[in-house]
């Protein structure tokens, strides 16, 4: 199966915030700018139905914006109670200004 690099965002869609929704496919995917890389995970808290673009990203942690479960968007790992399941998390590079994700 051939993986594909699909252009989803640019730098400019980052000037109000640090974390970012776009949909992919059936897919809604936030992405976080951190020092200049770029992270990817679902877009919905495992704990509750909250949008974690919507939340507080501070370094690598998005704070979910209801409960306030962190999780670790390298990795997916929930860092911080009550989120105890991981995020799913998808490859994310810039080319160009350009954010792009690898998705099946």
């Amino acid at each position: 199966m051939t993986q594909t690099w699909h252009d989803v965002a640019t730098l400019d869609d980052f000037a109000a915030s640090d974390a970012i929704a776009v949909d992919v496919g059936h897919r809604q995917i936030a992405i976080y700018l951190v020092h200049g890389a770029v992270f990817a995970t679902d877009n919905h808290c495992t704990h509750g139905d909250a949008r974690l673009c919507d939340g507080f990203l501070e370094g690598h942690e998005i704070e979910c914006p209801h409960h306030q479960g962190r999780f670790d968007v390298r990795t997916g790992a929930a860092t911080g109670a009550p989120a105890t399941v991981a995020l799913a998390t998808y490859p994310a590079r810039l080319e160009n200004e350009r954010v792009q994700l690898l998705i099946d």
